[in-house]
C-alpha cells in the first residue's frame, strides 16, 4: 500500500511541479488537495507539501536563476516579507483551523485572474514595480501559504503579473523566493512540534510515503521550470496564469462547497 502510495504522489507531484514551475503557482493547492482528499489534517498537509517544497523548490530555483528569469531588486523585500508572514502562519496554523480564510482567497484569485486575462487581452505592456510593493505581496502570500500549504504562488505571482511585472521575470522571482519561505516554514512546524505547540503532530510520519513522492516527482520536473518560462512568449504567459487562477478558484470553490 505504502509503495502504490508513493507511486501515485511521484505522479502528483511530477504535475504539480511542471505547473508550478512553468506559471509560478499549483504545487501546493494541487498537492494539498489530494492529501485533504486522503483524510490527512490541514496542519499535516501543509506540512508534509512544505517539507516536499524544500526539495523541489531548491530545484526550481536553481533552475530560475541559471535562465536569469531572477528580478533581484523585487526578491529582497519580497523574501523578508514573505518569511515573516509565513513563519506567523505556520504558528497559527499548528494551533487553528485555517479553513475560515479560503472563501476570501478563492474570491481573490478569480478577480484577478480575470483582471489578468483583461491585461492579456489587452495586450498591456509590463511595467517597472516599485520594490517597496513586494512588502506587503510577501506578508500575504508567506500567511497564506502557511495556512493552506499551496498560497504563495497564487497569492505573489498573480499580484506581480497583475500588477504589470513581465511574466517571466514575476514567476522566476517569486519561485526562487519561496524557497527560503519553504525552509522558513518548514522551521517553524519543527519548532511548534519540539515545543508541544502543535499537538496532533504525531501521526505526521505516517505520511512518509506521499512526502517522499512528492519530492521525486517535483524533483524530476523543476530543472525544466526555468527554461519553460524563458521560452514561452509573455503574452500567451500571461493568459496561461490568469487562466490558472480561476481554474484554481473554481476548484477551490467546489471544495469548500463540498460538491467535490
Amino acid at each position: 500500500m505504502r509503495l502504490e502510495v508513493f507511486f501515485l504522489f511521484l505522479a502528483v507531484g511530477v504535475v504539480a511541479q511542471a505547473v508550478d514551475g512553468a506559471l509560478g503557482m499549483a504545487y501546493g493547492v494541487i498537492s494539498s488537495s489530494v492529501l485533504l482528499a486522503f483524510g490527512v489534517p490541514p496542519a499535516m498537509a501543509s506540512a508534509s507539501v512544505h517539507a516536499a517544497e524544500v526539495f523541489t523548490t531548491a530545484a526550481s530555483a536553481t533552475s530560475h536563476v541559471a535562465h536569469k528569469n531572477v528580478d533581484w531588486r523585487l526578491f529582497r523585500p519580497l523574501v523578508v516579507a514573505g518569511i515573516i508572514g509565513g513563519v506567523l502562519g505556520a504558528y497559527v496554523l499548528a494551533g487553528i483551523d485555517g479553513d475560515v480564510i479560503k472563501p476570501f482567497v478563492v474570491a481573490y484569485l478569480a478577480l484577478v485572474g480575470i483582471w489578468i486575462l483583461w491585461r492579456a487581452g489587452h495586450d498591456v505592456q509590463p511595467r517597472r514595480l516599485p520594490s517597496w510593493m513586494t512588502g506587503p505581496m510577501g506578508i500575504v502570500g508567506g500567511f497564506l501559504d502557511a495556512i493552506g500549504g499551496g498560497g504563495w504562488g497564487p497569492t505573489v505571482s498573480s499580484a506581480m503579473v497583475g500588477s504589470g511585472v513581465e511574466p517571466r521575470r514575476a514567476i522566476g522571482t517569486v519561485n526562487t523566493a519561496e524557497f527560503l519561505l519553504t525552509v522558513a516554514i518548514s522551521a517553524t512546524f519543527v519548532w511548534s512540534l519540539v515545543t508541544g505547540h502543535w499537538e496532533e503532530a504525531g501521526a505526521l510520519q505516517n505520511h512518509g510515503a506521499a512526502v517522499a513522492g512528492l519530492v521525486v516527482g517535483g524533483l524530476i520536473a523543476a530543472p525544466f521550470a526555468g527554461w519553460i518560462v524563458k521560452r514561452v512568449p509573455r503574452r500567451a504567459l500571461t493568459y496561461a496564469v490568469g487562466g490558472l487562477l480561476i481554474v484554481l478558484a473554481a476548484f477551490q470553490g467546489l471544495q469548500i462547497s463540498g460538491l467535490l
